[in-house]
């Protein structure tokens, strides 16, 4: 059987694919600005067309971001994440969905058969983010709070259940802020279900800890539409 021809790849989506994998790497960290024009055509042995065409792909994919007079920064290392951080509602409701699925299935693993140690671990992250938002420490917030939904995953003891939560961390945090200001930081009080999620686990009740979980993913996406 003839095999189909496979149409050659413009030299642009080559420099978009070498671009995300210097993002990715780290070699461009986020939060930083990459090198100028001159020296992108240098360093990749293309010419300027090209090099602009690949910089407003990496734009409209929000990975990059043009600061007038001031260059181009990376602003995430993750296409989806990116999308988040647009504020784009549908992706923050799909987001919701991959983390139902995979934080309640989580917590009902954890339930039966995470260690003391794991649920120890689980507690004292929680309590951290909870002084976090009493205290209006919104940064310190964000970064216990995700670490509980991490730690959360990791205590089912699923490896492959990590990498793919991994995946979507990025996106987690970079919706939580704007959550955060709309929601917790009025209240002061952090979204129901975490505490009873642990209370569960301990208790070795895998049903009740899905549905602790379910609660508060519930919330959130109340938060989401309503925003």
């Amino acid at each position: 059987m003839t095999q189909p021809i496979t149409p050659p790849r413009r030299t642009s989506e080559l420099v978009v694919e070498r671009m995300e994998q210097l993002i990715r790497g780290g070699e461009w960290p986020v939060g930083t600005c990459i090198p100028a024009e001159p020296e992108l055509v240098r360093d990749f042995g293309v010419g300027r067309n090209t090099i602009r065409e690949a910089v407003r792909a990496l734009e409209h994919t929000g990975m990059l971001q043009p600061r007038r007079g001031d260059g181009t920064y990376v602003r995430s290392a993750n296409p989806f994440a990116a999308a988040m951080s647009r504020g784009a509602s549908s992706e923050a409701l799909d987001l919701m969905q991959v983390r139902r699925a995979l934080e309640s299935e989580a917590a009902a693993s954890a339930a039966r058969g995470a260690s003391a140690h794991t649920r120890a671990k689980l507690r004292a992250v929680l309590d951290r983010a909870e002084a976090a938002l009493a205290a209006g420490d919104l940064e310190t917030y964000t970064r216990e709070d995700v670490g509980f939904h991490t730690q959360l995953v990791a205590a089912s003891g699923n490896k492959l259940m990590v990498e793919i939560f991994d995946g979507v961390v990025e996106a987690i945090a970079a919706t939580h802020t704007e959550l955060t200001a709309t929601s917790a930081a009025h209240t002061g009080r952090h979204p129901q279900g975490h505490r009873a999620a642990i209370e569960a686990i301990d208790a070795g009740d895998a049903e009740a800890a899905r549905t602790a979980v379910n609660h508060y993913i519930d919330e959130l996406e109340a938060e989401i539409k309503n925003s």
